[in-house]
């Protein structure tokens, strides 16, 4: 395998610098979280090589939650060690896979550094970042092993509908392939949360983390799930062959939070509505922006319309220098640069507002700069 580090990882703002940025408006979870709020003790837990699969209540409180067995689901390191085991253990070179774009880096990057063929379909704008299930049939060949989405949508928070999920699941399963639906957002529906993907049929794989809805990021804990018990088993053994057993001390956080699921997603649901209000105010008033309004999540993609054609490696300099605000890149996912990530939940209202602004500033700044 070939690794190419992501332009994502390479830009995170962990790697630029915290200290550089006021108005962190790049990042793609709630705020983080203090240890000292979740109220845990862990001075009785033996530092010992834990369950291959996952602390037993951890995978219970998972399985309870997406409608599935315990033995169904394997804890990985982050939904980005959950991707990378089910890209490794289904693809080779001569495989072929059709993948929705924009989308998580990680569900591109590997595929590409196996090397193997991959068709995109690319969500439009225009069509308010709407799956088309046709467009996703029309791309599949006889080599095609996995078909790759999110939902809700990592970058525009979008989702699909539970007709169109199941229409996916179908065609999988007509093919002989498998589905992949990265579920990283789940928790965070707006509205009546889609099914748990590999629920579904033995086709459809489910991968979700702790890092987006939780603000625990930093314990690296996710999780596959699948209802077919040989593809269990290989994921197992990618995971063994890997680390052979995740952290218990994070697997211990995890069960913790997860104990605690609807008093703390209450909370973070109120928040959000609350943060969303705001986004939502900013592009009434804003002429030179557009946006598809997101139905998940804590992320929206906005288009910077005012700004076609103008130098955007530029407008990002100014909006930092000038602004103290960072945002996720349109090259990030692929996009035209005119696409701007904006996580509205991560930051304080303050800093939300603050950031927002300051992109109102910085774009009025850049149409003045000719």
């Amino acid at each position: 395998m070939k690794y190419v580090r992501m332009a994502i990882e390479r830009e995170s703002p962990e790697e630029f610098g915290y200290g550089r940025i006021e108005n962190n408006l790049s990042e793609s979870s709630i705020r983080d979280l203090l240890l000292s709020q979740l109220d845990v003790d862990l001075t009785g837990l033996t530092l010992f090589y834990g369950s291959h699969r996952g602390d037993t209540r951890l995978r219970e409180l998972i399985a309870q939650a997406g409608v599935v067995a315990p033995d169904e689901v394997l804890v990985t390191a982050g939904a980005a060690g959950a991707l990378f085991i089910v890209a490794t253990a289904l693809l080779e070179r001569d495989d072929h896979l059709v993948v929705i774009r924009p989308n998580y880096a990680n569900n591109i990057a590997t595929p590409q550094a196996i090397g193997c063929a991959i068709s995109f379909v690319d969500l439009a704008f225009s069509s308010a970042f709407q799956l088309d299930v046709d467009a996703v049939a029309a791309a599949i060949r006889p080599n095609t092993r996995l078909i790759s989405v999110t939902c809700p949508h990592n970058p525009t928070g979008t989702c699909m509908s539970v007709a169109d999920l199941q229409r996916l699941v179908a065609l999988a399963e007509r093919q002989g392939c498998r589905l992949l639906v990265d579920e990283t957002y789940r928790d965070m529906t707006y509205a009546t949360p889609l099914p748990t993907a590999a629920s579904l049929g033995p086709c459809a794989i489910s991968v979700s983390s702790m890092s987006k809805s939780y603000g625990v990021p930093g314990i690296r804990v996710g999780w596959v799930i699948t209802r077919d018990a040989a593809l269990y088993q290989s994921f197992l053994a990618a995971k063994e062959q890997i680390g052979i057993c995740g952290s218990v001390l994070d697997e211990a956080v995890a069960a913790h939070v997860l104990a605690r699921r609807e008093q703390l997603l209450s909370a973070t649901r109120t928040r959000i509505g609350h943060r969303l209000s705001i986004m939502r105010e900013w592009i009434a008033a804003e002429p030179l922006v557009e946006w598809v309004e997101p139905a998940g999540g804590v992320v929206c993609l906005p288009h910077l319309r005012g700004l076609v054609g103008r130098d955007m490696a530029r407008f990002h300099r100014r909006l930092l220098a000038d602004h103290g605000t960072y945002v996720g890149a349109g090259h990030w996912f692929e996009m035209p640069e005119q696409f701007i990530r904006i996580g509205f939940d991560w930051p304080t209202e303050a800093e939300l507002r603050r950031g927002l602004a300051g992109i109102s500033d910085a774009m009025r700044a850049e149409l003045g700069a000719g």
